[in-house]
């Protein structure tokens, strides 16, 4: 028997929130638009995810209002964005208790500082937005040979859109 794929049962945000990004793949590409990745195509070789899959949870993502379609790109919109401190956060835990070594750094554009899942720079005290992060590759990064993550090697601020060649 196929799994449900809402919680109408529960009473709770978190629920509710789930139902939009719990799917698997879903965060994945959440994670891959705040990189920069915008096609559908780019999406597709980055992630090595089926097709049709790729499609749905895109569709999904739209009517839900997390991206927006502009022309061929998908783009975070402001509810998406929204969304930052979650991927990072996990994205931090995953590196705390599941890597040795982080796999992207999120450093502070102006002084270097890796911002902490708080927006805080540690380095200069200030909040980052998210157009003054920069994404390195970390020290655990392995290196996919797809166009996107041939780009991702190279430091460029989040949101700013990759386009392989």
């Amino acid at each position: 028997m196929a799994l449900g794929k809402d919680y109408a049962a529960q009473d709770c945000s978190l629920a509710r929130a789930l139902e939009v990004v719990g799917e698997r793949w879903t965060l994945l590409i959440v994670r891959d638009a705040f990189y920069g990745v915008r096609r559908f195509s780019d999406f597709l070789a980055h992630l090595d995810v089926p097709r049709a899959v790729l499609s749905a949870r895109l569709q999904s993502l739209v009517e839900a209002g997390v991206l927006a379609k502009d022309g061929h790109d998908y783009v975070l919109t402001d509810m998406g964005k929204e969304l930052w401190p979650v991927v990072h956060t996990l994205a931090r835990w995953g590196e705390e208790h599941l890597s040795a070594e982080p796999c992207r750094l999120f450093l502070h554009a102006d002084c270097g500082g890796r911002v902490g899942t708080d927006g805080v720079c540690p380095a200069c005290g200030r909040g980052v937005p998210l157009e003054d992060i920069e994404i390195h590759v970390g020290p655990g990064g392995r290196h996919r040979d797809d166009p996107v993550s041939r780009l991702l090697r190279t430091p460029h601020r989040l949101l700013e859109p990759l386009r392989p060649l």
